[in-house]
């Protein structure tokens, strides 16, 4: 019987260990996609307990602890809630979860910052998390301690079109911050006319961008003001979150009408909210294109599906889930638009239904002839329920049926957990695991020069080529 989690940990053949260990183990991290709060670098937060950077704000965690039966007040709770009985009951819940993407998380990330290595549950709980508490105390497990022992160079937060980016500041004016820490341009707010903040937001954003919105074609150039702002902040990466794919056409009147009922509240129905969509997506795109910035489109999920709870506790706290998509041909036609219209940048899809990787991997194929960039279009990292094991094979394996697996720009850990950097290491050995595979088999040359350096790539060179970070 293999020991739990040794050095050797997902790498099951001599080829896969050469690779993980003698080229991707040590290779630096680029985060380009995450959710953590920019103040908590620039003021380089300390965390109090293991509670706090662990499960605050962890709805992975969350949603199995209310799977396995945990009240909502030892989850969320209120201000006042006892950390220890948080932590305690996600202790308890650990060792249900055995073939759960959270259990090895869980334990890798014990071991890469607490140097823990012993199973978590009710009856160690008590001695782990003093442990914790204790090693947490110490000068380098700070938010930037923790990034800098974890390696890593770059990392994009998400950012809201009207935000001042003033923490991205107070960063970049820093000189002891070794991180280098840039926006992301994420205009979900502005594009979503049938939704319910709409009217409030273009507010926010006219404010933002010094400008009133009283047409379609001032929303386009208030977003090409914040656009310009946030390039001058060294912006180089946006990301746009859909229901599903979408193309639908409209006319510039159309458009206005679709924004004065927006603005003042009146219903819009989703089809007229696609055709918005489409017509703000095709002008980012082109803006994106003209700086060399990449576009994400993150779509399949269908969020904040218990009412109660969302009333309760708002959107992010774990109650979405895999959406059926069907937007096969919308996906097409949306760049294909982009194409035609001259602004075809360069563009990573996801989409949370993993049936939808082939169809994502074949229409990038179609979109790759511009010749200035190798890969300009791509599927990105399996993501959020596909963010596992079994997930990540076959998002890999997907990606080199349909394209050049050598061209994928990697890993990201779109987390709220500064602790979630382990995932890296998670995906590198399940990368050099199926390389490695390839090679035992018979599949491929066991040219190590050549697959060494493409896992290497995957790890960090390419997300640096791609971007254009300049690391």
């Amino acid at each position: 019987m293999k020991k739990f989690m040794d050095r050797d940990f997902l790498l099951e053949t001599p080829a896969a260990r050469k690779l993980y260990h003698s080229y991707a183990e040590k290779m630096p991290i680029i985060d380009y996609h995450c959710h953590i709060d920019p103040r908590d670098i620039a003021e380089d937060r300390r965390y109090s307990t293991i509670t706090e950077v662990w499960l605050g704000g962890d709805h992975y965690k969350w949603r199995q602890m209310r799977t396995c039966g945990v009240p909502e007040t030892d989850i969320t709770g209120s201000k006042d809630c006892d950390p220890w009985r948080t932590f305690e009951a996600w202790a308890k819940t650990l060792p249900r979860l055995a073939g759960n993407p959270l259990y090895h998380w869980t334990y890798l990330e014990l071991k890469k910052y607490f140097g823990i290595t012993e199973q978590l549950d009710g009856r160690s709980a008590k001695r782990i998390y003093a442990k914790c508490n204790r090693k947490l105390a110490q000068k380098n497990m700070s938010v930037r301690g923790i990034i800098e022992q974890s390696g890593v160079k770059l990392i994009c937060t998400t950012d809201d079109p009207a935000d001042t980016l003033e923490w991205h500041d107070k960063i970049a004016a820093d000189r002891t911050c070794k991180v280098k820490v840039l926006p992301a341009f994420r205009p979900d707010k502005a594009f979503n006319v049938d939704k319910k903040p709409f009217a409030a937001y273009i507010k926010r954003l006219e404010k933002a961008a010094g400008m009133k919105i009283a047409k379609f074609a001032d929303l386009l150039e208030a977003l090409g003001r914040r656009i310009e702002y946030f390039a001058s902040k060294g912006c180089k990466v946006s990301d746009h979150g859909l229901d599903c794919a979408v193309f639908a056409e409209a006319g510039e009147k159309e458009l206005d009408r679709l924004l004065a009922a927006g603005k003042a509240g009146r219903p819009v129905a989703q089809a007229d909210g696609d055709k918005f969509r489409t017509a703000v997506l095709r002008y980012l795109a082109g803006e994106y294109a003209r700086r060399g910035w990449a576009m994400q489109l993150h779509y399949g999920c269908i969020r904040d599906n218990s009412g109660k709870m969302m009333d309760a506790l708002g959107p992010d706290t774990g109650f979405d889930a895999v959406g059926d998509t069907h937007g096969a041909k919308a996906l097409a036609n949306l760049l294909d638009s982009f194409e035609r219209a001259g602004g075809l940048p360069k563009i990573i899809l996801y989409s949370l239904n993993q049936n939808d990787n082939e169809i994502m991997g074949s229409v990038a194929g179609c979109f790759q002839t511009d010749g200035t960039f190798p890969q300009r279009v791509q599927v990105g990292s399996a993501w959020w329920f596909n963010d596992n094991k079994d997930g990540m094979e076959k998002q890999l394996r997907d990606f080199a049926n349909l394209s050049a697996l050598a061209g994928f720009v990697g890993m990201l850990t779109d987390s709220r957990s500064f602790l979630s950097y382990t995932r890296h290491e998670y995906f590198r050995r399940i990368l050099c695991n199926l390389v490695g595979g390839w090679v035992e088999r018979g599949e491929v040359f066991a040219d190590f020069d050549t697959l060494g350096r493409m896992v290497q790539d995957i790890s960090f060179n390419n997300a640096n080529k791609y971007f254009g970070f300049g690391l």
